[in-house]
């Protein structure tokens, strides 16, 4: 039976965060440094994540850009990058703009250009992969950061492999359409849970803050369709939800460690649709502008 990169990858998370979990690094952001955080598709969504934790942490105002949208002119004491391959075009047009100020990147492969391009730089080339699909680095980058903040992450480990080992709901696999929603820092996850869906398995999906879904997109709940929440569902959500008949999920886990259980369904429907979850059309590795 073919196994892919991708199902490998994502098995893979509880021992990757355990590994992150124990690092000791240096050039992150300190407690009272505004900081801007830079990234593409995953890894902006990662920085998302990491801003709002960084902010309501109290450690300090910190914003996160698309690394094309990153505005250079704008003081910042210290500029995080996150990039799996370390040669996306946009992240290094953005780091060489950068000036006077500090420069860490976060990378799966310390032997690329991104080495040189910043003053600082962290390596979880144990958590690289082959698929182009990004899992298990992006996940454990914000296990290190999370640990950085201060907070206890061992129990990350037990609740990714809970996720692995939860059987995904039949209706799930059946969903003609998936919305992700999510409050503060799991707003970004949401945003990565309708990536991978739309790029490993051609998905209809959308994500949106918990409190707007109300304002307009819930009027697309529907049976057949899936509502996803990250963490603690806003007063009153669950029974708007219920009269509209879409099957809708809410775990107990850690919302990082839900994100998991998204991966799975992302590799189960590519499967189940013919497609290579290892290599989305139209897609690379990484996007490497001429």
């Amino acid at each position: 039976m073919f196994v892919s990169f991708l199902l490998e990858e994502i098995a893979s998370q509880p021992s990757s965060w355990s590994l992150a979990g124990d690092l000791r690094v240096s050039g992150l952001p300190a407690p009272g440094e505004r900081v801007a955080v830079i990234g593409c598709g995953t890894s902006y969504y990662m920085a998302q994540a990491y801003a709002a934790l960084r902010e309501s942490a109290g450690q300090g105002e910190t914003d996160a850009w698309p690394a094309s949208e990153f505005p250079v002119s704008r003081r910042y004491d210290r500029v995080l990058a996150l990039s799996r391959s370390g040669t996306t075009s946009e992240v290094l047009a953005a780091l060489s703009r950068v000036s006077d100020v500090p420069t860490v990147a976060i990378t799966a492969d310390p032997s690329t250009p991104l080495a040189s391009a910043v003053d600082s730089l962290i390596s979880l080339d144990f958590a690289d992969e082959r698929s182009v699909v990004q899992t298990r680095f992006a996940t454990t980058a914000l296990v290190l950061l999370r640990a950085h903040l201060g907070e206890d992450v061992a129990p990350l480990v037990p609740s990714a492999t809970a996720a692995l080992d939860t059987p995904l709901a039949p209706s799930l696999v059946a969903a003609s359409q998936f919305t992700f929603l999510g409050t503060g820092w799991t707003v970004g996850l949401a945003n990565e849970a309708a990536l991978k869906l739309r790029e490993a398995a051609q998905a209809w999906t959308e994500s949106y803050y918990a409190m707007e879904y109300r304002h307009g997109p819930i009027s697309i709940a529907a049976p057949g369709r899936v509502v996803w929440l990250f963490g603690p569902a806003p007063t009153g959500l669950l029974a708007n939800l219920a009269p509209t008949g879409a099957h809708v999920e809410n775990s107990p886990l850690d919302p990082l460690a839900d994100l998991i259980r998204v991966h799975r369904l992302a590799e189960t429907l590519a499967t189940a649709r013919g497609l290579d979850p290892d290599h989305p059309r139209n897609l690379d590795r990484s996007v490497i502008l001429t």
